[in-house]
């Protein structure tokens, strides 16, 4: 096959993944103008209700059930013109049906609007023509599902529609008293229950503009630069241009809100230099899955899993932020090295560099340099802008927005300087890495929309909207000034034409920022019916019951089922959906299987748990979509890039199991500097559990020091679990004396534990365990009266009489006629953290054997260096 012929087969597929996310179609004339002026309304359009304009003119303020509403009219629109229904329909028009579906879909989701103040009047008591219209709306999402996303949503959303209808029919525990077709209708269509919930709430209010921002930053040169910066710094080591990667990927992944886009935007670069300097077509292709799957897990967007984890845990999102980011750095951190073992493995060397030779003592001293620079500066402004602002009053956002913009102009004088950056051809014969310092300098306006976006939810507080709306528009600026005022710094005569390139260029963003949330509003909508299901059938219950039954009250096992089934669940789902299903069927049975078996954690540990699972369908074969799309670029089998990435993600499967039985790996109650700890040794545990998996660390390991190196990584991890072998971490009291365990164990910072016996919410007995914080007080029992309980003694039993309204016990599930089994008090003993010592002689053992076989000469890599690779340090 000729050059010219493979190129075409690789744009054809990559189009065809491409459409996979923003649609295949692509009408011209006067159809293919309106569907680009619909989807730069749309956008638009979530800009307004974003911004404080509606409040300010007085005009176009719409609730949030409003919004949603017009939200998915235009979402199901754009899926029926967008996406086409087979693979033999027309992509250059749009045929009559579709037409009609699409406006017939859009009346239908718009029935909410349009229909609001009478709606509002008859609650709960639809009339024909509204359960007429939300039937149908449920048909032509479910259509729209399928176009839009493919069958694996679609199946799944109906499969809970029916087994809502044909719960009398069902078998064993499976069966319900059903729902009647006006009672479905009514939940899932009329109502907040369903399709209009919470998950759509979120892509109305929150999802849209991330997806808008990263679109524009995309589309104004940002991933090129990023691509690039990361391939200058570290395309000339060993094994570069994976590396390079895995940090590009990462910073696309701050942006994306799809593996597969990012797999495909970054892929069409990495995956053929990660070819040309030796790794395999399945290995190129599974390093890029595994950092482009990894890059859902970054903060702030995650997949736009972090603004659902808002509304469905109850927590602030700088709080999500914090605890999200320590596992998504290790993550990151860990693939590097698994990278560069790899390397070091097959005796990779990397591509040429255009930097210039220096020592390693000066590029550390230079790297500390800038570090500290940056973190000046971020201090500086910090307590500037603090000073600043009570100073200036009403006036500050302008003083502020002045001087972003006077650096904004600033630093594109100084990119001016240098050429601009061009994508390279991977497929050149010669290939040499830029310059460092000049591709830096070209894009360093880019970090400024990041920068403020991170401002406003971290430092301002804001929402995370209105932190977007002003990001977004920030990024709008940006895209519309680079172009003419670069011309105008190079004295350029084009100054006019840049100015119309940049409009052009804002448009086209606006348009692809709508055509990618297409796919995500309609998922969010899809996954409200399977939410308004559960919450209309109770099939949460019929979940716990079958997890429950395959652990056989296993703590281990409950957790390693509810896994595998967060995998199948999220198998051919995009990131988004994939969150809301498993969160809503599985996050609450972990809840309530942990409190029956002595699991006790932090609720966003639980939605980390099933979100990091849900994720890992997406390189999981045998439909791993990601691995797909890497697969068509490398050229490789995609069953066997998905194994490897698979393989190179057991990092990321490990890490869930490990922040549920040690919190502290999400910063929960956790000081600054124990972060810092608990940052640096989870990083290092992670990068022995990787040697071990690679079976290499200074040279190839033997099989028992493998194993050695897994446990000194479990000992790291958790070294409570050691640490409560030798000393147990509670002592039994009886349940009689629990005033006294609450005056003596007062100095502790510790809760006491407590099994209770009681009923569930449909009089089934349950045992369960609770934490109880010691509140204050003088005495045991003003303790106790604080806490909120009140007891009573029947024979050896101790009940609870009352519980106090709104009171710590009240929130912690304590009810009357509880009985209290047991009670264990906090004890004090050495830290855990003591259990590291060990860890590390064994680690040096490890370290000492192989060093010694490598001062006798056993090499340093597995395989001879490939031909053609340009040598580096």
């Amino acid at each position: 096959m000729k050059r010219s012929d493979t190129d075409d087969s690789l744009a054809t597929q990559l189009d065809e993944l491409a459409s996979a996310d923003i649609g295949g179609r692509r009408p011209t004339g006067v159809t293919g103008k309106l569907l680009l002026g619909i989807a730069g309304f749309w956008s638009l359009f979530q800009l307004w209700i974003a911004s404080p304009l509606p409040y300010m003119a007085g005009f176009g303020v719409f609730n949030s059930t409003e919004a949603r509403s017009i939200h998915l009219a235009l979402a199901v629109f754009l899926a029926f013109m967008a996406f086409p229904a087979f693979r033999r329909s027309p992509r250059d028009r749009i045929p009559l049906t579709d037409w009609l579906l699409a406006l017939l879909a859009a009346f239908c989701a718009g029935y909410i609007y349009l229909f609001y103040d009478q709606l509002a009047t008859r609650p709960g008591s639809p009339t024909t023509l509204d359960v007429a219209v939300a039937l149908a709306g449920l048909a032509l999402l479910l259509e729209a599902t399928r176009r839009a996303l493919g069958p694996p949503l679609m199946i799944v959303a109906l499969v809970f529609m029916l087994y809502s209808l044909a719960g009398p029919y069902m078998p064993g525990m499976l069966a319900h008293r059903g729902v009647s077709w006006v009672s479905l209708g009514n939940h899932q269509w009329l109502s907040t229950q369903g399709v209009f919930g919470i998950a759509l709430g979120v892509s109305t209010s929150f999802v849209f503009l991330f997806v808008l921002f990263g679109s524009l930053l995309e589309k104004a040169g940002a991933g090129n630069y990023f691509i690039k910066l990361a391939f200058s710094v570290l395309g000339h080591y060993r094994g570069g241009p994976a590396k390079a990667a895995v940090v590009g990927s990462g910073m696309t992944g701050l942006i994306s809100g799809s593996s597969i886009a990012n797999t495909v935007t970054t892929g069409t670069f990495t995956i053929p230099m990660m070819k040309r300097v030796g790794f395999s077509k399945e290995q190129a292709g599974a390093v890029e899955v595994a950092a482009s799957v990894d890059g859902q897990l970054m903060p702030p967007v995650m997949g736009a899993a972090a603004f659902l984890m808002v509304e469905y845990v109850g927590i602030p999102y700088t709080d999500v932020i914090r605890h999200a980011f320590l596992p998504a750095m290790i993550s990151y951190i860990s693939l590097f090295y698994i990278v560069h073992l790899t390397a070091v493995k097959a005796g990779m060397q990397g591509l040429q560099s255009a930097n210039p030779e220096r020592p390693l003592l000066r590029k550390l001293l230079g790297f500390l340099t800038g570090l500290l620079l940056i973190m000046g500066l971020s201090m500086a402004v910090y307590h500037g802008l603090g000073w600043l602002k009570p100073l200036l009053g009403a006036s500050a956002g302008w003083v502020i927005a002045a001087g972003l913009g006077v650096i904004y102009v600033a630093l594109l004088g100084v990119g001016s300087r240098y050429p601009d950056l061009e994508m390279d051809d991977p497929g050149a014969p010669t290939m040499v890495m830029p310059e460092t310092r000049s591709t830096l300098m070209t894009g360093l306006h880019y970090i400024l929309p990041v920068v403020v976006l991170v401002w406003c939810l971290m430092v301002e507080r804001l929402s995370p909207g209105l932190s977007a709306f002003w990001a977004t528009l920030f990024m709008m600026v940006i895209i519309v000034t680079q172009k003419p005022l670069l011309a105008l710094f190079r004295h350029q005569d084009d100054i006019l034409a840049s100015a119309r390139r940049g409009l052009t260029d804002l448009g086209e963003g606006l348009v692809t920022g709508a055509r990618n949330m297409t796919g995500i509003g309609v998922a969010t909508a899809a996954a409200g019916i399977i939410v308004g299901a559960v919450s209309q059938t109770g099939v949460g219950l019929v979940f716990a019951d079958l997890i429950e039954m395959l652990s056989l009250g296993n703590l281990m096992l409950m957790l390693i089922w509810t896994a595998v089934l967060c995998v199948i669940l999220g198998m051919g789902l995009p990131t988004t959906a994939n969150y809301i299903v498993v969160s809503t069927l599985l996050a609450p049975v972990l809840v309530t299987l942990g409190q029956q078996n002595g699991l006790i954690v932090p609720l966003i540990a639980i939605h980390m748990f099933v979100f990091y699972f849900g994720l890992m369908a997406d390189a999981t074969p045998p439909v791993g979509l990601a691995a797909f799309a890497a697969a068509a670029i490398s050229r490789g089998d995609p069953i066997r890039t998905g194994v490897q990435a698979f393989y190179f993600g057991i990092r990321t499967a490990v890490l869930p199991f490990l922040f549920i039985f040690n919190t502290d790996l999400l910063l929960i109650d956790v000081s600054l500097w124990h972060g810092v700890v608990i940052f640096l040794i989870a990083t290092v545990a992670m990068l022995i559990f990787a040697s071990a998996t690679q079976g290499w660390l200074i040279v190839r390991s033997r099989w028992y020091e493998n194993l050695i190196l897994v446990l000194v990584a479990f000992i790291l991890f958790r070294p409570g679990f050691w640490m409560d072998l030798f000393f147990d971490p509670y002592r039994t009291v009886p349940p009689a004396e629990l005033a006294q365990a609450l005056e003596q164990s007062a100095e502790s910072d510790n809760p006491l534990r407590l099994q209770i016996a009681g009923e569930d919410g449909v009089g089934n007995p349950r045992t369960f365990y609770v934490l109880v914080a010691v509140p204050s007080g003088a005495t045991g029992e003003e303790r106790l009266e604080n806490l909120g309980l009140s007891l009573m003694q029947e024979g050896e039993r101790t009940l609870i009489d009352m519980v106090s309204y709104g009171s710590q016990a009240a929130e912690l599930g304590l009810d009357f006629d509880q009985e209290i089994l047991t009670v264990e008090a906090p004890v004090d003993r050495r830290r855990k953290e003591w259990m590291w010592l060990p860890g590390g002689l064994l680690l040096a053992l490890v370290v000492g054997l192989q060093w010694r076989r490598y001062r006798r000469g056993e090499p340093l890599t597995g395989h001879r260096t490939p031909p053609g690779t340009a040598s580096s340090p």
